[in-house]
């Protein structure tokens, strides 16, 4: 036998938690068991007082296993059971056309428009003025607390200001969430973008006034290339609360379409399976997104010459 076959036959089995999907998604697999978990054992927890008034009431015999089995399909439950939330979401999203008003695609649409166009005006904003910061110690030490302070002001107590004001504009419709969901969005973009466009290396920055370049030379060729990871980083960070300052939007106008709407009616009418089914496709268009900005941002990455 030949040392390589011998080194063959002495090499350990791969096992199946060495394969690379398993070692990738065996921990986010694990915590989503977990939670899971949780959720039924609190599900039976918060709606077992419920569901025994509710036999009680009707005067029927009832078991633990009643009580039990009761707290997993309970018709407006306090804390609905992970099944009844994932049956109500596919239902939703497949039981309807998708421009249906009750389905939960086109309430997504809705406020999936009013998301990316805050978003755009947000993110557009915030680099405006990370550049006016970067390039003027004036406007850094005026604009940058003025900045800061604005988040300190929770947006449910301004979107009602907001769409006072615009409505007394005549601005209706899409454009007043756009714009709460611009407030909210541009602060991360404005603050990461300050830090990247100031992260350039000062031995750099003497180079490019070694060699004559302009300060629009100095941007283009080094500030903005420098800046992109932070520029992604904040987007991804910014497209999540513009997709908070939609929904949030939503609900002082009284919408009847979005998310909002849905999580409106649900409040109102004790859908509570409709209210968690609402938050689930927030939670997946949220996603999307971040994952869309990170498929941008690897595609950018691999033209500027990344590995």
């Amino acid at each position: 036998m030949t040392s390589s076959s011998l080194a063959l036959l002495l090499r350990p089995a791969r096992t199946l938690r060495d394969h690379p999907l398993v070692a990738r998604y065996a921990p986010v697999l694990t915590m989503v068991l977990a939670l899971v978990a949780i959720w039924y054992v609190a599900a039976v927890a918060m709606n077992w007082s419920l569901v025994r008034d509710g036999f009680e009431r009707e005067e029927t015999p009832y078991a633990m296993s009643d009580v039990l089995a009761g707290t997993m399909d309970a018709e407006r439950p306090l804390l609905p059971a992970p099944h009844q939330i994932a049956s109500a979401f596919l239902d939703s999203v497949f039981g309807y056309p998708p421009l249906a008003p009750r389905s939960l695609v086109y309430h997504s649409l809705v406020t999936l428009s009013a998301t990316l166009l805050g978003f755009l005006l947000g993110a557009l904003f915030g680099i405006v003025l990370a550049l006016l910061i970067v390039h003027s110690r004036v406007l850094e030490r005026s604009l940058l607390p003025w900045i800061i302070c604005s988040q300190m002001v929770p947006v449910l107590a301004l979107a009602p200001i907001f769409i006072v004001v615009l409505g007394a504009l005549g601005l209706h419709g899409l454009l007043p969430k756009s714009i709460i969901s611009a407030y909210l969005c541009f602060f991360p973009v404005a603050i990461g973008m300050v830090k990247g466009f100031i992260s350039p290396d000062p031995l750099q920055l003497e180079l490019m006034r070694t060699w004559s370049a302009t300060p629009r030379q100095v941007l283009w060729k080094l500030r903005w290339p420098a800046s992109v990871p932070y520029l992604f980083a904040s987007l991804k960070v910014a497209v999540t609360i513009s997709l908070i300052g939609a929904i949030v939007a939503e609900l002082p106008t009284g919408a009847e379409a979005g998310i909002g709407a849905r999580l409106l009616s649900g409040s109102y009418y004790g859908q509570t399976v409709q209210l968690w089914s609402a938050l689930v496709a927030a939670a997946v268009l949220s996603s999307a997104l971040i994952a869309l900005i990170g498929l941008i941002e690897r595609e950018t990455g691999r033209r500027m010459g990344a590995h």
